[in-house]
């Protein structure tokens, strides 16, 4: 055998190799949910039925929505520490308007429909969502500073409106035109969870917007490199303000979602959720450095820390051990997008 032919044999070994190390990288998430199900699968019988794959489900709905927020976000090179604040603002509204609005003036006590309430809840989320991006686009303010205090004005706000309390019972009344709200956390569509359903509209349509769109393109740019961006005709403020009042309209549903599922709505809810957010979106693949990542990876991330987190509880571990393990399986996920966007990801 000639020395070309040698050559040849040995660049070709390692170009396969090199492509199944990058599969095995690069769908990380793919492989480490199907060796999630597996394991507990075997340690437990009740794990893989499909009423349980549905209420884990639903589980995941409301970490996967806030991580599609959270995803537009850092695919602009940015981060959002309020979403979880703001899910607990939105939720205790929701609740507060579901209780009634009192007019002392016209001396009477309005209950707004459900759509209603929908609606205003979305739109205070969208306000604290634009106040983020004009601090960020407008005011210069670093995104972690800017939505850091904005998570703690949030969450005060939240207190403050309820007095430290939780409104109970938020089923509504007939006579009242207000039943309905928990609907979106009880009700199902052909077996399938409402929560579910919505978290994979958002899903779909968040996908469309950022492979099909104008926006889409505009995003991926600015994150990536946001002064190139600007120089190519990029309005890069108008996109940054937008990322982030989507998030923030996104943590309003969620917010939406778990005061459904619970019928209740507290100012302590949504703690620590932003971090789960982000790393479900880390999970998913996509870079912190902003101008990477898709709606499917991130999706798989949402089901990696959900169908993790419930299994431990299944199998009876402490729930001390599921914030290791899950701390564990975060720390891997950025290790392994160090490796994917070091070095080896600059030469490719």
């Amino acid at each position: 055998m000639s020395d070309t032919s040698l050559t040849r044999s040995a660049a070709k070994g390692s170009a396969q190799s090199f492509s199944l190390g990058r599969l095995l990288l690069e769908g990380r998430a793919f492989f480490a949910l199907i060796a999630i199900i597996a394991v507990f699968s075997y340690l437990s019988p009740n794990y893989l039925t499909v009423s349980n794959l549905l209420i884990m489900a639903s589980h995941v709905a409301i970490y996967g929505i806030l991580a599609i927020g959270m995803l537009l976000v850092i695919l602009n090179g940015g981060i959002d520490l309020s979403v979880g604040s703001v899910l607990a603002l939105c939720g205790v509204l929701a609740g507060a308007l579901m209780q009634g609005v009192e007019l002392p003036v016209f001396g009477v006590i309005l209950f707004p429909p459900v759509w209603a309430v929908v609606v205003l809840t979305c739109a205070a989320g969208a306000l604290v969502g634009a106040l983020n991006g004009a601090l960020i686009a407008w005011f210069k303010v670093p995104a972690f500073v800017a939505t850091l205090g904005v998570m703690y004005v949030a969450r005060g706000v939240a207190l403050l409106q309820t007095n430290g309390l939780t409104y109970n019972n938020l089923h509504g009344r007939p006579e009242l035109g207000n039943t309905g709200f928990d609907w979106l956390g009880f009700n199902r569509l052909a077996g399938v969870p409402i929560s579910v359903l919505v978290l994979a509209t958002i899903a779909i349509l968040t996908g469309l917007m950022l492979s099909r769109s104008s926006f889409g393109r505009w995003l991926y740019a600015s994150g990536g490199n946001e002064r190139a961006a600007d120089l190519s005709g990029v309005p890069v403020k108008r996109v940054k303000i937008t990322v982030y009042t989507l998030s923030g309209i996104l943590a309003a549903v969620a917010g939406l979602v778990l005061s459904s599922q619970l019928t209740s709505a507290g100012p302590t809810a949504g703690t620590t959720y932003e971090l789960t957010a982000i790393a479900a979106v880390v999970i998913g693949g996509a870079a912190l450095t902003g101008g990477r990542g898709t709606v499917r990876g991130t999706m798989l991330g949402a089901f990696v820390i959900g169908f993790l987190s419930d299994g431990l509880v299944i199998i009876g571990v402490s729930s001390y051990w599921q914030t290791v393990f899950t701390g564990a399986v975060i720390v891997l996920a950025v290790l392994m997008n160090s490796i994917q966007y070091g070095k080896g990801g600059r030469k490719s």
